[in-house]
């Protein structure tokens, strides 16, 4: 099933500066790994050499933290909205 991605700027240059993509899969593990055949590269920016997200990524469904669900197991359905969300530090003192 399809669902909307939304894909945060610094990864737009892997997808032709696309800022949302329809993808397919029933997890979140399953859309990443179908982002990867179809946008190679973006696989590595998001998971670890494990296949597990890398700390610095967030991964929203329908604004629900899936670190809070069940991770990338998360089950999606048609018409769902992810959001992917790198995490921004730094700052003044």
């Amino acid at each position: 099933m399809a669902v909307t991605v939304r894909i945060p700027t610094p990864l737009r240059k892997l997808t032709g500066n696309q800022s949302e993509i329809r993808e397919e899969g029933g997890t979140i593990r399953e859309v990443l790994k179908n982002l990867e055949v179809h946008y190679p590269g973006i696989g590595e920016r998001l998971t670890d050499e494990s296949g597990e997200l890398r700390r610095f990524i967030n991964i929203y469904v329908n604004e629900e933290d899936i670190r809070f669900q069940d991770g990338l197991d998360t089950k999606i359905k048609l018409g769902d909205e992810v959001s992917i969300i790198p995490a921004i530090a730094g700052g003044a003192e």
